[in-house]
């Protein structure tokens, strides 16, 4: 049975393609530790889209923020290019690219994204919830 109580972790991850992996990898031993196994496959495939699209459109650090509270698991990729995402289109499952959002907003309950600015530092938080139900 999942916990009752909020968590929240962040993850750190430099601007490198293998980010992507290693997102999904502590994602899932943060989901197995805390009982969440079921929402497992579809979070990594969410964090998976954010983190990839952070590393893949800008040139600086990101991160990926998990936050569990009131049985809604967040998942969220910060990254430095203020910029708004690219609205979900069309899925084009023979395309090589576009399809992180449009799987985000097909997969997940609720999406969405918001400007941030931190000490001078402007980017961007975009980020998904799943229902434990």
């Amino acid at each position: 049975m999942p916990e009752s109580e909020p968590w929240e972790y962040t993850l750190y991850i430099p601007n490198d393609v293998r980010a992507v992996t290693v997102a999904r990898r502590t994602l899932r031993l943060i989901l197995t530790m805390h009982g969440l196994i079921r929402l497992t496959d579809t979070a990594e495939l969410l964090a998976a889209e954010l983190v990839s699209n952070a590393v893949r459109h800008t040139k600086g650090p990101s991160a990926l923020r998990v936050r569990w509270a009131a049985g809604v698991l967040r998942i969220g990729a910060w990254d430095a290019d203020p910029e708004p995402p690219e609205p979900p289109g069309e899925l084009d499952v023979l395309g090589e690219g576009g399809r992180g959002l449009t799987l985000v907003k097909a997969c997940a309950d609720l999406w969405g994204w918001q400007p941030l600015a931190r000490h001078g530092n402007r980017g961007k938080y975009v980020w998904c919830e799943l229902a434990a139900a």
